[in-house]
């Protein structure tokens, strides 16, 4: 019997030899010029590791230090200028009060001696009664009281500072693209309008948990249900229930993740409860309740719509009134009042941000601060940059940028810290369902995850009315990534999309009572993105 053949031809010489298959390039060689390709190869690894070392001489030789780059003199330059006037107007203020308290020593030294002589005059003729004697009273006590409280001298803080405040913004995880793609994934709901555990009826809220699942504020169905990743059908968490004491319109919904308690704005009742296995614990009563936040110590901040403030609880102790951190001081636009605050924002350092909404601006608080100051809007009512009309949601990035959904300007505006206009990210052409515009943007929110890649943005979507009849309205998650396993079904009924409903999560939100088409929101952000609807519909993602 012939030796089966087992040759093949080499790439090199031609001939057919016994080959080897090179796994790089893929080509088939025989052994002699196998050992010249491996040589081959070693010399351009050579060459790759001299070009290497080359550079890594360089790059240590001309590698700078801290104090050779320029925006560290810049920051240095800020620094002393910045002490120079802090000295400059402690200098002022101390010759100020050091010239006032010689006037008033003068004058203190007139009356002193005008007493004196008073007093050697009684003491002369020798005619005094307890009249004069309590006149002298009187007149010496007004002067060491002068003496000891100048009622001329005080000093008064400025509400705004007169040192510019600074700011590092680093462009190195800012992300390189600011398109959405629009292609849908149901997450939740898409079973149109109704009570079934894979249908939801007007959701208000979401929040997504470290896992990919999605708690919902299902309002018109009075319940709040969870959607795990994947699933078809949700789990009521917590509900009305029979008695009817259970849960009336939840607008807001937050996780704490370390405890898993549900905590719920239960506006309908007015109150803030907390949920866990179906069984409920009332934290805060009387109270209207509007938008809730945990920072990261685990204080519960809370809005309240009629009072005008925002307070604050110890997470487990609610049996007091808790503390006023933003208003409180009457309805009003004074910087230390608020006019119906809707959402909040807690960020690193505990500083609240507060959606003044009838004052058309967003105020932040600084822990313990008496006051608040404008960092968006307050300019009246209108379209400028430098402007807002009813601000809704807000969120802050952990890069400082603040994000705000201008309600009555139907536009997403995003501002940096100190900046006295902001630009628009999102929208701002009118109202109306072009591709370019928005229709009343609600909430914003962004995760805590501190890397902006990961981030999630989630924007309340609802399909619009010249889409098949078999589409519905849809949450979703927008992706800047390209995806495989996109239905074609889900891309044609999603290319018209409308903005319907208010969902404050930890991820940014993004919301709108009316239309927008998906490709023209335009936003900074992360990864992935999630979307809920306000007329009952579902939850999805777009990968």
């Amino acid at each position: 019997m012939a030796m089966k053949n087992n040759k093949t031809l080499c790439i090199i010489c031609n001939k057919d030899k016994i080959t080897y298959l090179c796994e790089g390039c893929s080509r088939n060689f025989c052994l002699m010029d196998l050992t010249k390709h491996r040589q081959v190869l070693n010399e351009e690894l050579k060459h790759i590791i001299n070009d290497y070392n080359q550079f890594k001489h360089r790059f240590t030789d001309q590698k700078p230090t801290s104090h050779d780059l320029s925006l560290i003199d810049q920051i240095n330059e800020w620094e002393i200028n910045s002490i120079n006037k802090i000295k400059q107007r402690a200098r002022n203020c101390r010759e100020i009060v050091t010239e006032s308290l010689q006037t008033c020593i003068n004058d203190i030294e007139m009356k002193f001696s005008d007493l004196n002589e008073q007093i050697k005059q009684i003491q002369n003729e020798n005619e005094f009664n307890e009249i004069n004697l309590n006149y002298l009273r009187n007149e010496f006590k007004k002067i060491r009281e002068e003496l000891d409280n100048p009622s001329n001298i005080s000093i008064q803080q400025d509400s705004q500072p007169f040192i510019n405040e600074i700011s590092v913004i680093s462009l190195e995880n800012k992300p390189k693209w600011n398109k959405w793609k629009q292609n849908a994934v149901t997450m939740a709901g898409g079973k149109g309008q109704g009570q079934k555990l894979n249908q939801l009826h007007s959701p208000r809220a979401i929040f997504i948990d470290k896992k990919k699942n999605v708690f919902i504020a299902d309002n018109d169905n009075n319940r709040i249900v969870e959607w795990k990743c994947d699933a078809e059908e949700g789990q009521i968490i917590a509900d009305r229930n029979e008695q009817g004491n259970g849960m009336k319109h939840p607008t807001d919904v937050i996780v704490d993740q370390q405890t898993h308690w549900i905590i719920i704005a239960d506006r309908g009742h007015r109150r803030v409860s907390q949920w866990l296995n179906q069984k409920q614990q009332i934290l805060i009563k009387n109270i209207y309740c509007f938008g809730l936040a945990m920072d990261k110590h685990g204080f519960l901040y809370v809005s309240d719509y009629t009072k005008n403030e925002v307070r604050r609880w110890k997470m487990g102790d609610y049996n007091n009134e808790g503390i006023v951190v933003a208003g409180g001081n009457g309805k009003g636009n004074e910087l230390n009042q608020l006019n119906h605050p809707t959402f909040i924002f807690v960020d690193e350092e505990q500083s609240v941000y507060v959606s003044d909404w009838d004052n058309h601006r967003v105020i932040k608080w600084r822990i313990d601060a008496t006051e608040g100051r404008i960092v968006a809007g307050g300019n009246g009512h209108g379209r400028k940059l430098n402007q807002l009309n009813h601000p809704q949601g807000v969120a802050v990035d952990h890069l400082g940028h603040m994000y705000v959904a201008d309600f009555g300007n139907h536009r997403v505006m995003r501002w940096y810290e100190g900046k006295e206009e902001g630009e628009v990210v999102v929208g701002g052409n009118g109202e109306g369902n072009k591709p370019n515009q928005l229709d009343c943007p609600y909430g914003l929110s962004f995760d805590d995850e501190g890397n902006l890649n990961l981030r999630l943005l989630t924007l309340t979507l609802a399909p619009f009315s010249s889409l098949p009849k078999t589409s519905f309205t849809s949450n979703l998650i927008l992706s800047p990534k390209p995806s495989s396993s996109i239905s074609s079904k889900l891309q044609a009924d999603f290319d018209s999309l409308t903005i319907r409903s208010l969902t404050r999560t930890e991820n940014a939100t993004c919301l709108s009572p009316l239309s927008a088409k998906i490709q023209s929101i335009l936003f900074t952000a992360g990864k992935f993105a999630s979307i809920t609807t306000d007329e009952s519909s579902c939850l999805s993602s777009i990968n």
